[in-house]
């Protein structure tokens, strides 16, 4: 249905893709595969009409093709679900999905009622029972997520391409997709679908193609292959999965904190979180888990301040009662927060790589009050150095980097403040299996070091692989709380699924 030849495409003098070959069926899953800034998401903007400028040639339905927009693109039939999210936060769900495709009545005024409907039944098909008229800015991340499919299936389009579509929902939200892609898979769309996460690969998809560098790899069908084969052909080599090692050390109690209280920023007599009750020691790695509106993200942000109008309950840290009014406070206190979402909350996108790193510790780079150049730049180049972040200069722009990189920019923020506590809210969402092992193994280096860190993470694999002991929340309560050795992936589900859900 879509052939690519030779599509080559640079940035600022670097090469994101050179010379790529592949192809996509009708009726077939395609999954595109690589690791961060292999050039999987430029491809795939190239081929939606983002990017107009390039080499190469895209042949649709065996004809000569080239987008000039994403307009001219949808007009034939593609559509796109971007890794990030490109939604606008003060519209409604509604107007989100029919923005630039709107329902107008005989008379030329918007067809409010049709649009709600449509919409109301996008969102039942996909799970989501929300209002269309509520505002996208309400939506958690996960829930973004999924008006991000609602408006791909808006337009009739023969060919989906689906970049990262699962990176923030949750197992119940991911089969609910793939029933949506089985369905189009047999009105013979072809789906390009793009994820990090390669065990879904081998339920959704029938061929795959390998991109390393900027290049065209290998293609092939999913059968007969297995996970170890196609990290080989992403990275090159063999990758270890780092692994906590498991001990009964005791760990001395560096964050102690008791009956902590979130009130409902609307329905003030209702709480978002009750009565939480947790420690984490000294060099101890605690996974937080949960499932999606749980309340993981709320529980940092108010630990980190964010909150504290609305919150209540004490917090110790080092033995000593401390109250965290603002971010301030917190990093005052020895305390860091890498949020759920690198780019809106974590990065300036528009600033450079050092000037980025610098943020939180302007006091190490100024010289007599002014900013040091020197300092920021020797500070950027330890942290690029020590973290590994890919990027030709510290000059690079954020938003010209790779996730995983991005990710490791806001991770050195962080680091540059030496914190006690590190409090990690989905720390490798969207990033490769290559550059996830680069952070496992940065957190189980920072514990040994005696930091305490406190990990939200949706990825069941993942908190069993790092944890030294594991929380689970539901609802806005602690369910559970068990020592590693004694967790398994059922128990651990069991806790977090809703009682209104298991009766």
């Amino acid at each position: 249905m879509l052939v690519a030849e030779h599509i080559t495409k640079r940035f600022a003098g670097v090469t994101a893709l050179d010379g790529v070959c592949l192809e996509f069926l009708a009726g077939n899953v395609t999954a595109v595969i690589g690791e961060n800034g292999a050039g999987k998401s430029t491809l795939m903007k190239i081929l939606s009409g983002v990017y107009p400028d390039y080499e190469g040639q895209i042949r649709l339905h065996g004809k000569p093709v080239r987008f000039n927009s994403i307009r001219d693109a949808q007009a034939c039939g593609i559509a796109i679900i971007h890794q990030e999210l490109n939604l606008i936060p003060y519209l409604s769900i509604m107007e989100n999905i029919f923005l630039g495709r709107e329902i107008t009545t005989r008379w030329g005024t918007l067809d409010q009622k049709a649009m709600q409907s449509k919409t109301r039944e996008l969102l039942d098909k996909l799970n989501l029972p929300i209002d269309p008229d509520t505002l996208v800015a309400e939506l958690k991340v996960g829930q973004q997520q999924v008006v991000e499919v609602a408006k791909a299936l808006l337009v009739e389009s023969e060919i989906i391409i689906m970049d990262e579509p699962t990176s923030a929902i949750t197992e119940s939200e991911v089969a609910v997709l793939f029933t949506i892609i089985n369905n189009l898979r047999r009105e013979n769309k072809a789906i390009v679908y793009i994820s990090h996460k390669l065990d879904e690969l081998f339920t959704i998809a029938d061929r795959y193609v390998v991109l390393r560098d900027g290049k065209t790899i290998e293609s092939g069908s999913m059968q007969g292959i297995d996970h170890d084969a196609l990290i080989r052909k992403m990275v090159g080599r063999d990758i270890n999965t780092a692994r906590r090692k498991t001990t009964d050390r005791v760990h001395d109690a560096l964050l102690t904190v008791e009956n902590l209280c979130l009130k409902h920023p609307v329905r003030l007599q209702e709480n978002q979180l009750r009565n939480i009750s947790f420690r984490v020691g000294r060099g101890e790695i605690v996974g937080l888990f949960g499932l999606m509106g749980a309340g993981r993200t709320e529980l940092l942000e108010t630990l980190f301040g964010l909150h504290s109008k609305r919150s209540s309950g004490t917090v110790s840290l080092d033995g000593q009662l401390v109250r965290v009014k603002a971010p301030a406070d917190a990093i005052r206190l020895g305390m860091a927060l890498v949020p759920e979402d690198r780019k809106k909350d974590g990065l300036v996108l528009g600033m450079d790589v050092q000037t980025n790193i610098s943020l939180t510790a302007l006091e190490k780079v100024e010289r007599a009050g002014l900013l040091s150049q020197s300092k920021e730049v020797a500070l950027a180049k330890q942290y690029i150095a020590d973290l590994q972040i890919k990027t030709p200069s510290g000059k690079q722009a954020a938003k010209n980097l790779s996730g995983g990189n991005q990710q490791k920019i806001v991770l050195s923020k962080w680091l540059a403040t030496h914190p006690k506590l590190l409090m990690l809210d989905e720390p490798t969402r969207g990033i490769d299996v290559n550059a996830k092992n680069e952070i496992y193994k940065l957190i189980l280096q920072l514990a040994d070091e005696g930091m305490g860190i406190l990990v939200v993470s949706s990825e069941l694999p993942e908190i069993m692989a790092i944890s030294d002991r594991v929380l689970v929340m539901s609802e806005g309560v602690l369910t559970a709380e068990m020592a590693i050795q004694d967790a398994s992936e059922d128990a651990i589900l069991k806790a977090a699924i809703p009682k209104s859900m298991s009766e």
